[in-house]
């Protein structure tokens, strides 16, 4: 005999990035599962790209995440988090100014939102006399991946460069555009490595201050009894508290 079919609810969302709306439902058991399976390995790419897995089956395959900059990716898998299990995520924390008292944090997800820097701009002007600067699109997943970019915090110099041609979408000068798909990848460097360093500078703040998934939550350490603000930060600081508990 057929058990009975449960019923999903459906909900929709507002990209941060673009004025797009996404239908999504709540993980399912087995998809919770396959979340927590991914945190306990510890391992970066295993999280981003099981979280990404979950939320193309989430939103019925209707977007290509991996098109998506990391920021949207990160606001929707909190917001399905939030439906899936609850909207208070509850995890440990160590408090910064011991750096061995754990203690009991618990956050609302529907306060967590993407921030973005007053100074953020993806118009980088790099000569005001020749009107000469660049477009800039956001890292998409499928830029950092197909360049072995996924871990941040490991890029070095060379990885820094590659990220910055991947993500020029055109240069322009007073009214000529030259869009970055019409140029090879050595004519874009040449281009970058041809700067000045304080022109550089201003391509990379365009990636210092891109937008980010951030909240501050205020800690008190039982023990000295000092409060501390701690932020909490991208994908995997929030995944541990995202992620299903066990009890």
């Amino acid at each position: 005999m057929a058990l009975p079919k449960i019923e999903t609810p459906t909900y929709d969302l507002t990209l941060p990035s673009q004025d797009i709306k996404v239908k999504f439902r709540p993980f399912s058991v087995r998809e919770e599962k396959v979340l927590l399976m991914a945190q306990e390995s510890g391992k970066k790419t295993d999280i981003t790209n099981t979280v990404v897995n979950v939320l193309s089956a989430c939103t019925f395959n209707a977007i290509e995440l991996k098109h998506l900059p990391l920021f949207d990716i990160e606001y929707l898998f909190l917001n399905v988090r939030a439906k899936s299990v609850s909207e208070i995520a509850k995890f440990k924390v160590i408090c910064p100014d011991d750096m061995k008292t754990r203690v009991d944090v618990e956050l609302d997800l529907t306060k967590v939102d993407v921030q973005v820097d007053d100074k953020h701009t993806n118009d980088i002007m790099l000569d005001d006399s020749r009107k000469l600067g660049v477009i800039f699109k956001y890292p998409s997943l499928n830029v950092l991946d197909n360049n072995n970019l996924v871990d941040a915090d490991d890029m070095k110099t060379e990885d820094i460069f590659k990220l910055i041609i991947n993500c020029i979408d055109h240069i322009y000068e007073g009214e000529k555009i030259y869009p970055a798909k019409d140029s090879t990848v050595k004519e874009l460097q040449e281009f970058i490595e041809s700067l000045q360093s304080n022109q550089f500078e201003k391509m990379q703040e365009f990636f210092k201050t891109m937008p980010v998934l951030k909240h501050e939550v205020e800690v008190e350490n039982p023990n000295t009894k000092k409060k501390n603000m701690m932020t909490f930060q991208g994908l995997n600081d929030f995944f541990s508290s995202a992620s299903p508990t066990t009890h």
